[in-house]
């Protein structure tokens, strides 16, 4: 909408993120399936007989993003579909159609057994190979979250918006790009640092991003990224490792086992059930014999938590 917050990020439909100022530090770049089997001679894509040139022509901007990111300490997280070598994970449908194309999921190719996990094809490509550092989701299916700790990583490290590139456009993406915005997490698709397999269904994917005063989040060119990333203010080491800085703790020393701490405005407070039902005579808790004055004891200091939490 009108009244978002605009930043010098040149976007489409809108200056993204929409949500406030851009942090390194509530940022992360997902760089999505950039695997052997899905970009290189050999691999799954290859055996389907696609242009290999389609898929590799993000891995430049991805290059040049992946250093900048790396440098304003933007969270990188790299990802990699393929299924246990068991193939217990892999539905039936997914094996068929694999095997109707002539590339069947677990079946020995070039770069060994396709799309499975431990083989050649499944590693992701040495031009875009992950720091020590970086975390790597494995995924069994098309999009980043099904199935993984993907969401768990992210809130943990504080991530509120993403910046998704990878392979492919319409597939993999775009399943995730949609996944992360239902989610609440403000996305942007990177244009020229994602492919598909057809360049139609790559400019389809684009365009649908742009509908609905921008449906799924935003698109940008990786440079137009690479120069916002540039003028971000240096992220704290641990950020790069995966840590968030830790705001000014508070503490209840009396807590027991052990004093009870937390960062600063990362507390929620949770009131379950001060319902008359439970607290009141008449009720369904003294309809059930229950001695409701021990419970109405403990609202004076419910009370007094709910009074200093609101206090801040």
């Amino acid at each position: 909408g009108d009244d978002c917050p605009r930043s010098s990020m040149e976007s489409q439909p809108y200056s993204w993120p929409c949500d406030g100022a851009l942090a390194a530090e509530s940022t992360a770049l997902i760089i999505i399936d950039m695997q052997v089997d899905f970009c290189g001679e050999g691999g799954y894509v290859d055996q389907m007989g696609y242009d290999l040139s389609l898929v590799r022509a993000p891995i430049t901007p991805l290059q040049n993003l992946l250093a900048s990111a790396r440098a304003a300490g933007i969270k990188v997280i790299h990802t990699r579909e393929g299924h246990r070598p068991s193939l217990a994970d892999l539905p039936e449908n997914k094996r068929w159609r694999s095997a109707s194309i002539g590339a069947e999921i677990g079946s020995r190719g070039a770069q060994g057994r396709v799309l499975t996990r431990g083989e050649p094809g499944w590693e992701l490509i040495p031009e875009l190979s992950p720091l020590p550092t970086e975390d790597i989701i494995d995924k069994p299916g098309k999009g980043c979250f099904w199935g993984t700790d993907l969401d768990h990583l992210l809130r943990t490290c504080g991530v509120k918006r993403l910046i998704i590139g990878g392979i492919t456009t319409d597939v993999c993406v775009h399943t995730t790009m949609r996944d992360a915005n239902d989610m609440g997490y403000e996305c942007l698709l990177l244009t020229d640092g994602s492919a598909a397999t057809d360049a139609s269904n790559h400019a389809a994917a684009i365009n649908m991003v742009l509908k609905q005063g921008g449906v799924f989040g935003a698109v940008a060119t990786s440079s137009a990224v690479c120069q916002l990333l540039a003028g971000l203010p240096r992220a704290h080491v641990a950020a790069i490792n995966g840590a968030v800085p830790t705001p000014t703790p508070c503490t209840v020393p009396s807590a027991a086992p052990t004093p009870f701490t937390w960062p600063r405005g990362q507390l929620g407070l949770l009131m379950i059930d001060w319902q008359r039902d439970f607290l009141e005579k008449g009720g369904f808790g003294d309809s059930l014999g229950n001695q409701i004055g021990r419970l109405r004891a403990g609202l004076p200091g419910a009370a007094a938590v709910l009074a200093g939490g609101r206090a801040g």
